[in-house]
């Protein structure tokens, strides 16, 4: 990897690496002992309320990360701006949205998961932070992102941990996810502030330039949304045809899958993603190059999962959670081949976004929408769990693969990728 990407590049890759390998040491050491501790019924509650928020957070986000990631790397003499409009921008969205779900919960009757609801609502406004980190990558300044995420990460799961021993119950651990991205914030803000990296007085929003993001980032907008729909329809069709039972089994399926291992992929690609915008721009023919060795990597990546948890996801279900959770078994066998797959998107999503073609985000995710809707229709009724994971399975496979053939341009350049 290191012959086409530089050492700098490298070094941004081994810190957001060595971070998903930290959560994924310690998530599988304490997470089972909280969905052992809770039950399948408590984490199907917890997952249903985040799986619901997950349908809104392309409206939190709006898009911006590699837009902006982007912008600061083709413009870096507008880093303030772009940084100012970003933050400012989201906040507007987080406040509509707040205030909309008050207004909501204020004209409907008592609901169990209303508590759920607002302390995953209000986790969001630390999530603001998050432009911190466009900056970070733009600069591979990703230490800083290590020493943030790493200190947060220890502090809460000695509190999971803590929360586990004393048995408590579901809204302790949905408020940590708020403590979680407030650290992580907080400690941006202290190291960017004292290393005069981020000026906060010369932060001033411009309608015009939000308007000129705005534009840029609404196909990710959309797509996004189709990607948390389509994701979370699974969960919609277990509880309509089955129970929180049977959330809790598919929140441990994706617990394994993309908790502890296909974030790893996710950290590599967006870790290497300021090197390929560079190339873009200057050296097209180093840009293939580099597309083509990064696929190489989460491919095998990908057969790595697959194949890891073929062999060894029975063993692990039984080590590490009660038996409540033996029903995972077969859908951990079929879902965890989804990488192999997403990992492939990941990367055409991030040359859509270098070419300005991110339109076809858009297009790619209506039919993964699309056929997994109709999958999850036709397989959960009959197979509950096991259908869920078929479905997702298949709708990765056809949004990240069969629609890179389907469209004629993207053919040509995966084909030529192999020439």
């Amino acid at each position: 990897m290191t012959a086409v990407f530089s050492r700098k590049d490298f070094i941004a890759t081994k810190w957001f690496t060595l971070e998903k390998v930290i959560q994924l040491v310690t998530g599988v050491f304490i997470v089972p002992k909280i969905f052992s501790a809770l039950g399948t019924v408590d984490i199907g509650k917890l997952k249903f309320v985040e799986s619901v928020f997950g349908m809104i957070t392309p409206l939190f986000f709006l898009g911006l990360s590699a837009i902006c990631i982007r912008e600061l790397i083709f413009n870096p003499k507008r880093t303030q701006l772009i940084l100012a409009t970003a933050f400012y921008l989201r906040l507007i969205s987080w406040l509509l949205i707040f205030i909309g779900i008050l207004i909501y919960f204020s004209f409907t009757d008592s609901s169990p998961l209303r508590g759920l609801y607002l302390i995953i609502a209000f986790s969001y406004l630390f999530k603001l932070t998050d432009v911190f980190e466009y900056y970070l990558l733009a600069k591979k300044w990703t230490k800083i992102i290590f020493i943030s995420k790493i200190a947060s990460l220890m502090l809460i799961v000695a509190l999971q941990f803590y929360g586990v021993q004393n048995q408590f119950d579901v809204y302790y651990f949905a408020k940590l996810i708020v403590l979680d991205m407030f650290i992580q914030g907080l400690i941006y803000s202290v190291i960017l502030r004292y290393k005069k990296l981020v000026f906060f007085s010369q932060w001033k929003f411009s309608w015009s330039y939000a308007k000129t993001l705005l534009k840029m980032s609404f196909p990710l907008i959309i797509s996004n949304g189709l990607i948390m729909f389509y994701i979370t329809i699974d969960e919609l069709f277990l509880k309509y045809y089955h129970d929180d039972h049977a959330i809790g089994i598919f929140a441990t399926v994706q617990f394994l899958v993309i908790g502890l291992s296909w974030n790893i992929g996710f950290s590599i690609i967006n870790a290497l993603y300021p090197s390929l915008a560079e190339s873009f721009q200057d050296d097209v023919t180093l840009y293939k190059i580099k597309i083509k060795r990064l696929l190489k990597i989460m491919l095998l990546l990908g057969v790595g999962i697959g194949g890891f948890y073929t062999l060894f996801g029975d063993v692990i279900l039984d080590t590490f959670f009660t038996s409540s959770y033996a029903e995972a078994k077969y859908p951990l066998l079929i879902f965890c081949w989804a990488p192999l797959f997403v990992f492939v998107g990941m990367i055409y999503e991030k040359h859509l976004i270098n070419a300005n073609d991110i339109q076809k985000n858009v297009y790619r995710f209506i039919l993964g929408c699309v056929s997994n809707l109709l999958l999850c229709y036709l397989l959960i009724p009959i197979w509950q769990v096991n259908g869920a994971a078929v479905a997702v399975l298949a709708s990765h496979f056809i949004s990240n693969i069969v629609y890179v053939f389907l469209d004629t341009k993207s053919r040509r350049e995966a084909l030529s990728m192999f020439q």
